[in-house]
This record gives structure tokens, sequence and C-alpha cells, in this order.
């Protein structure tokens, strides 16, 4: 089975910005016709959200709200090839959190996407905890996903770096953020799914560790108080999932020796780019895994998480 975990659709709305010159790529057409030609049983649709850069947290509730019932009608329209994620924002409040358990509970939507960042806010602010308090009691997986605009971005406006560089950089900070200031601590049995094989943490999670471990020796590199975690950030780093969103086996393998390949999923991101499907799959086949961990990075752990 082959699960592609990272497939967008934006709301009518959204597709209708002049950004997108009339041909949005971000449709279920083209969800269904990249589906069909690469042979997939199952596309994970959901909204990326960055439009909701544009509204405040009580504006955004209508917006979420139109978005998640848009995604799960197109789930009703497609049920053998499509399963659908909510949106939401963290910190956004009550009504997000309404929002957030109607669309789990009455649309039957099975998982929620979040930014790494939402206007200056990121997911690890104190009220952000109701929002990761539902999403434990749901047991539904949280998929974090990098906006359109992050931090530092100022540096990033030639060669499409904002896209290709500053969009990782947002989500690791992100998981970072997560991982010190003790979500797992907080919620031990949360399942965080990280878009773009985490935007590059695996890479730098030894350096998260001596930073840890080096106690008072590096008093010089700033202060590591509040303690709020009880063991070195790779051992909270193991209890996440990452997709497989990168293009580039050898970052694969080291995000599979990092937390272990049973805990990557199948990503292309496609759409948005629609020339990525096929090079998403190639590199599966290139980290040459055992064919139960093929399998397993291919569909049976997004099946597993998603309850299908």
């Amino acid at each position: 089975m082959i699960i592609d975990f990272h497939t967008h659709v934006h709301p009518p709305r959204e597709q209708g910005r002049p950004i997108w010159k009339g041909k949005c790529p971000a449709t279920i057409e083209n969800v269904l016709r990249v589906h069909e030609a690469h042979g997939l049983d199952l596309s994970v649709i959901s909204s990326a959200g960055h439009y909701l850069k544009a509204f405040s947290r009580e504006e955004a509730v209508a917006e979420l709200r139109d978005s998640n019932d848009y995604l799960a009608g197109l789930r009703d329209q497609n049920k053998d090839r499509i399963v659908a994620l909510a949106t939401s924002i963290p910190g956004g409040g009550d009504k997000h959190l309404r929002e957030l358990e109607r669309a789990v509970t009455q649309l039957d939507l099975r998982g929620v996407l979040i930014s790494s960042s939402h206007r200056g806010a990121y997911p690890d602010d104190d009220d952000a905890l109701p929002f990761f308090q539902l999403c434990e009691s749901l047991d539904i997986p949280v998929f974090i996903h990098p906006p359109s605009v992050g931090f530092g971005e100022e540096r990033m406006d030639v060669y499409r770096l904002a896209s290709s560089v500053g969009r990782p950089f947002d989500n690791c900070l992100a998981l970072s953020r997560l991982i010190v200031r003790g979500i797992y601590e907080k919620f031990p049995k949360l399942k965080i799914i990280a878009s773009h094989l985490g935007g590059g943490i695996s890479e730098i999670i030894g350096r998260m560790d001596y930073a840890y471990e080096i106690e008072d020796e590096g008093y010089f590199l700033g202060s590591y108080e509040p303690m709020l975690i009880k063991k070195k950030p790779s051992e909270y780093l193991k209890m996440m999932y990452m997709d497989t969103t990168s293009y580039h086996a050898p970052a694969i393998r080291c995000a599979a020796e990092t937390i272990g390949a049973d805990r990557l999923l199948f990503g292309s991101d496609c759409p948005m780019l629609l020339s990525l499907k096929p090079k998403a799959l190639a590199v599966i086949d290139e980290l040459n895994l055992p064919a139960d961990q093929k399998a397993q990075v291919l569909g049976g752990t997004a099946k597993m998480l998603l309850k299908l």
C-alpha cells in the first residue's frame, strides 16, 4: 500500500487569489490526476494554511470551518482514494478548539495540520497547551508544516530560498522548541508528524544534546532554565514521526538512523509542485530499505496513525 501523507488542496477562496494567476496547483483534480498516474492507494489532503497569516485568530475561525468542510466534502466524493486532515491554529482559543473537535468527531477528519509558526507565534507558546491536550485526548496526529513566511526570510527573498531553505528552518525551530519546552513531558501520548523531514532536525540533534548535557560548562552560551525535560533532546525526537519530503536519499537515511524507519511516512508535497511525485517515489527506492521497512514507510505507519 502506498499512502502519500503530504498533498495539498486549498479551499476555493485561496485557489482564487491573484498570486495563482488562475492556475492554483492545489486542487483535488491535480491530486487525483497524479494519484492515478503513479498508482497510489491513498492521498492525504490538507490545506497548507498559508493564507491564514492574513487573518486574526478570531477572523480565522470561519476560514478554518469552511476549509475543514470543503476537504471533508472532497473526501466524501472520493472515499476510496482520499483521507483528509483538518487545519487549526494552536493558541487560537476556545472557538478554535471547538472547531477542531467538530472536524474530528463530526466530519471524521483524521488528523490536523498546524503551521510551525503563525504571525510570530510558535506552537510551544503556553496558550497552545489546550490544543495539544485536545489532540492527545482525540488521539489524532498533529502534522506540523511550515508557513509561507517564517523567521529571517528578509534575507531569503532571492532564488526561491524562502521556500527551499526558509520554510524548513522554521519547521526545525518549532520542533526544537517543542522538545526543549517539554511537550512530551506534558503530553507523552501526543503524535507529532514533522513535515519535510523536520527541516533538518536530525542533522542538528547532536548539538541539541550537547547543549543539554554540558550543564554549567556552557554558561557563556546562555541559560538552559527553566529545565523542562528529563532526558536529552534526541530521546524526545525519537517520539516524533517525519514525512520523507526532502528528495535527497542521504537526508532520509539520516532521519531513519536517528528516529527509526518505522517512524517515517512517505510524502511528496505534490501538489503543490506537480513534478515532484515521481521524484519523491524514486528516492524511497534509492534508500534500499529491507522490504518490511519500505512497506512501513510507504504506507504502514500512515495507516496506523490515521486508523485506517
